[in-house]
């Protein structure tokens, strides 16, 4: 009776590697690409928080000294404090809103392309040129937004100089600067919605409300839930709207944790304590991160 040989494993891999080796090249630039911009960072921010650092002088290992520092900061509670409220306000606007314009654009007849034209036009500017257009739009004196409440006879609002005001000031600037790109990601959604399921609803009598409610969220809530990600990764991460508005104030209303880690590396330069916040910051955004993917998995086995 002949007994099979068995094949050694580098005479298994050798076929399989040079049959792949064209998928393999491509995929070695993708993996070259997040080794140097995504995890390299990640590791040597990391690194960073256990040093003090000021890339001036020799780095010397401190542990967890920049952590105590921070937490000891009393301005630290405050940026988280300020960067939560953004989050749900810019939530609340810069999730609903985009969802809302995209459903009324996908209900129209007439002039959708010229329509998604002039939504998206803000997200063809640069970032800086529409903050500082806001700057301008908030300014007490001449601002666009004064000389409208002028014109009804309401008194003018002192936008970024009070402290009532100035977060979500920032929060609309926010929201106008990404209203385009979270729309045409929503109206790509609502078309790949079969529309057999709409003629079915309106033949039971559902309204337009129902129809959004019963048909078009659950069609769209795997893309509903990437962009709910998405919208809280980003806007936990708003730096530019407060670095060009207002610098954190007034009386730190606007602080948040970026730009608190901004402050603490090129102001202070102290880039030890800036790293060890930077590695909660992205601790917190994991964990976020992870219910996404425990939540999305859960819903995929339900649906299989």
């Amino acid at each position: 009776m002949a007994v099979a040989q068995r094949t050694p494993r580098g005479a298994r891999w050798g076929p399989a590697v040079r049959r792949n080796l064209t998928a393999y090249g491509f995929l070695s630039g993708a993996l070259l690409c997040f080794a140097f911009f995504s995890w390299y960072p990640m590791i040597r921010g990391f690194i960073l928080s256990l040093q003090s650092n000021n890339f001036v002088d020799p780095p010397t290992w401190v542990g967890l000294d920049n952590y105590r520092t921070i937490f000891a900061d009393p301005v630290f509670q405050t940026a988280w404090v300020n960067t939560v409220v953004f989050t749900v306000l810019a939530l609340l606007c810069g999730y609903v809103v985009p969802f809302c314009t995209a459903l009324v654009l996908n209900e129209l007849r007439h002039a959708r392309g010229y329509l998604r034209f002039v939504v998206y036009l803000p997200v063809m500017l640069p970032p800086a040129v529409a903050v500082l257009l806001f700057k301008w739009f908030y300014d007490p004196g001449p601002g666009l937004f004064n000389q409208v409440l002028g014109l009804v006879g309401l008194p003018g609002l002192s936008w970024l100089d009070a402290s009532s005001t100035a977060l979500i000031s920032l929060v609309l600037v926010s929201t106008w600067m990404n209203l385009g790109t979270g729309t045409l990601i929503y109206l790509a959604a609502l078309q790949s919605v079969p529309g057999e399921l709409y003629e079915a609803a309106e033949l039971d009598g559902a309204g337009f409300f129902r129809r959004v409610w019963h048909v078009t969220i659950p069609q769209t809530r795997l893309i509903l839930l990437v962009m709910l990600l998405l919208q809280i990764i980003a806007t936990m991460q708003v730096f530019i709207e407060p670095y060009l508005l207002t610098g954190g104030g007034p009386e730190d209303s606007t602080m948040t944790v970026v730009y608190l880690m901004y402050q603490y590396a090129f102001t202070y330069k102290d880039f030890g304590a800036g790293s060890a916040l930077g590695v909660m910051l992205m601790l917190v955004l994991m964990v976020f991160s992870a219910a996404y993917l425990r939540f999305s998995r859960d819903d995929t086995q339900e649906r299989s």
